[in-house]
């Protein structure tokens, strides 16, 4: 089943102090252009990310964008007992100065030792990126799944229209052949009246060449190729619409191929019946190359 090039995804999570959030979008592209945004301080995620999703996109502009926010006073607080104990010998030593010169001091409370600087510390969290790069790899699976999901989506609404275009396509062909059938009837009749008028006109006449002529005549109105080819057309893209994997490339050569034999037949037709039929093939050929160009 075909895949449209066009998807987006997104998803949030959380580790320890840091939150994420992705966000994975794609457009239509002729190659694979994969633009990677993710935090350079998480190591490898980057090339992780990428070979993840070679591996899953064949085709198209892919974005994917990571934003990771890490949470501050997460620590815990602790008494730096170095500066407790330094602190309380100051106090000390001004409590005897104190007293020797007859000054009476009010006595300390713990939460005012608690607010002198450096007695009470927040501990500081080190962060292990490590771990939070395979966290981040690991749920980047559900963003890909969720993302090919909608492209998915998409491919099945596109192959219905493609399906429904082809069968047009098919039958155009089979219209501009039972008209070049009747054409040729009518341009026999009408060849052979013109030949007459030649023949009694014209006192030395050249069989050979007027022969020669005829069949320059008849190879040049002849439209069979071109409607053989066409139905070969239509065959080779229900078959790779309905095969696996990206076909996008293939579709687009052969809708040139497509487009080429419209026109050869449009040249050729020499009726005002298959001249329309030749343009309405031409119409949704058109159309049908407009839809291909989403095709992964």
């Amino acid at each position: 089943m075909i895949r449209s090039m066009t998807g987006f995804a997104t998803r949030s999570g959380a580790l320890g102090p840091h939150s994420w959030t992705w966000e994975l979008r794609a457009v239509n592209g002729k190659g694979l252009d994969l633009r990677i945004r993710v935090p350079d301080w998480i190591p490898g995620l980057e090339a992780n990310l990428r070979k993840n999703l070679a591996a899953s996109v064949a085709r198209g502009n892919i974005t994917l964008g990571l934003r990771v926010i890490r949470e501050e006073g997460g620590g815990a607080l602790a008494v730096n007992a170095a500066q407790l104990a330094t602190v309380l010998d100051a106090l000390g030593q001004i409590e005897a100065a104190a007293m020797d010169a007859g000054v009476s001091l009010a006595p300390s409370k713990a939460t005012d030792i608690v607010t002198m600087r450096g007695v009470l510390e927040q501990s500081v969290q080190e962060d292990d990126n490590a771990a939070l790069a395979q966290a981040l790899v690991a749920e980047f699976g559900a963003v890909l799944a969720e993302f090919n999901v909608m492209r998915t989506a998409e491919g099945a609404a596109l192959h219905t229209v493609v399906i429904t275009q082809l069968d047009r396509i098919a039958e155009l062909t089979k219209e501009a052949s039972v008209q070049a059938e009747a054409r040729r009837v009518d341009a026999a009749a009408a060849l052979r009246r013109n030949l007459a008028k030649v023949v009694e006109t014209v006192d030395d006449v050249d069989e050979t060449r007027i022969a020669q002529e005829l069949a320059l005549i008849a190879v040049k109105s002849d439209i069979t190729e071109e409607i053989d080819r066409l139905h070969a057309h239509v065959d080779a893209a229900r078959a790779l619409v309905q095969g696996d994997g990206p076909v996008g490339r293939k579709l687009d050569f052969l809708m040139q191929e497509f487009n080429r034999e419209a026109n050869t037949l449009c040249s050729k037709a020499q009726s005002v019946d298959l001249t329309r039929t030749g343009l309405a093939l031409k119409a949704v050929i058109d159309q049908l190359r407009e839809q291909i160009q989403n095709v992964e």
